[in-house]
């Protein structure tokens, strides 16, 4: 096949390439039903005394208040951005579904945070309640990580099928109209994490100026009623920010390997991207249920080695489907869009090439994994010395904090 045939092209779908997107929704479904159980085991432990009760309660009337504000004013960003988006250049169907997608994407995008905020102002006593029983730590931190599954299983089931269900109606178009959905997931996500950001700070402060400053109360103590504005912030910016910003970061990455596996694989480079976080979610669900804190362990050492296991086993998985599902040759490909990379690749697998971008990404995963944990792990070397440059004044602190920050790598992971 000549490369001008391959870039002229247009990608479709089969009967059984529907029914490969069809399993991908089906298990995008069912991560959905899985959050759904974790979401159900967690606000089935304990509230702990009436006072913490309410404390939660006045946490989770200001979180809802602040959120429910937010998503009154972005509503009239969405409704621009959507007829914008129906005005670019496209035929009629694309257009449509851009616009439509992007409004799918923003509601995702705003669907996971809420959730985020709705389930962490809730679980936060219940970790608390739980931390007090006898061991308490083992069952605070069952909660706690459950209270993350949820939220990760709601942001894989919503992407995955939300992608899912574009590809199987738009085929060819797909990559076009994912653009608007992951337009969508990344506008509300921007407001969340910078609007919630700027109020935990200021919130923050406003709460250490009135009480520890003003008043000499001790920080986060009940009796300053900045500190419910205080943890306000903290969970409408950590929690439903960053889990808005996690669909965000899903969602375009999603797009983007949708996008280029198009580009340079065709048909098969279109369903490949499914595949992998369908395989994803499989092994997700296998690290949330063996992550159990041992006797005399810390939480975090728990943590990952079940992110390694769970690596491992997506890691073999998906080197598998790559042999099953793609071809050995460049030119068994189904119709890439780009000529230059069939070009560029003349000879290669695409079997090996797949597998080894699937690796380096599990790896770079790990590594940054570990880059966090060490740089803020308090029984690792960085924390341990800007703990005892606190010793010799504040001064000292500000310049070991910002001497260890600024010399270590980025280690954001999405």
């Amino acid at each position: 096949m000549s490369v001008s045939t391959l870039a002229a092209s247009e990608v479709t779908l089969a009967g059984g390439d529907y029914a490969i997107v069809g399993v991908v929704a089906v298990v995008a479904l069912a991560a959905l039903a899985i959050g759904f159980v974790l979401l159900r085991e967690v606000l089935a432990a304990g509230e702990g005394t009436s006072k913490m009760q309410d404390i939660g309660r006045a946490v989770q009337e200001g979180a809802a208040a602040y959120l429910n504000r937010q998503f009154r004013t972005l509503g009239i960003f969405v409704v621009v951005v959507f007829v914008l988006l129906f005005a670019l250049p496209g035929d009629i169907g694309e257009r449509v579904g851009r616009s439509i997608f992007f409004v799918i994407g923003a509601v995702f995008s705003a669907t996971i945070g809420y959730l985020g905020m709705w389930l962490a102002t809730r679980a936060n006593i219940r970790v608390a309640a739980a931390a007090r029983e006898s061991g308490g730590r083992e069952k605070a931190t069952r909660i706690a990580f459950r209270t993350g599954g949820v939220v990760g299983m709601f942001t894989v089931g919503l992407g995955l099928f939300g992608a899912a269900v574009v590809v199987m109606v738009y085929t060819g178009q797909a990559p076009k109209v994912l653009e608007g959905f992951g337009f969508g997931a990344a506008l509300l996500a921007m407001f969340m994490r910078v609007g919630g950001g700027i109020f935990t700070k200021a919130a923050d402060v406003g709460a250490d100026l009135v009480g520890k400053v003003e008043q000499g109360i001790p920080e986060d103590d009940p009796r300053n009623a900045a500190t419910i504005a205080d943890n306000v912030g903290d969970n409408v910016g950590d929690c439903a920010g960053m889990a808005a910003d996690l669909f965000e970061s899903y969602a375009v990455t999603l797009v983007a390997a949708l996008i280029l596996g198009t580009a340079a694989f065709g048909q098969q480079g279109l369903l490949f991207p499914l595949i992998v976080p369908a395989i994803g979610v499989l092994t997700a669900v296998i690290g949330v249920y063996i992550t159990k804190a041992r006797e005399g362990e810390g939480g975090l050492k728990a943590i990952n080695r079940s992110f390694y296991i769970s690596a491992l086993i997506s890691a073999v998985l998906c080197v598998i489907a790559a042999f099953v599902y793609l071809p050995s040759s460049f030119d068994a490909l189904n119709g890439p869009t780009d000529g230059t990379v069939v070009d560029a690749m003349a000879g290669s697998n695409p079997q090996l090439i797949a597998s080894a971008a699937v690796i380096i990404g599990i790896v770079l995963a790990g590594v940054i994994l570990w880059l966090t944990g060490y740089f803020t792990g308090t029984e690792d070397k960085p924390v341990k010395t800007v703990g005892e440059s606190s010793l010799t004044g504040a001064a000292t602190v500000i310049l070991a904090g910002i001497s260890i920050a600024s010399s270590r790598p980025c280690t954001r992971a999405s």
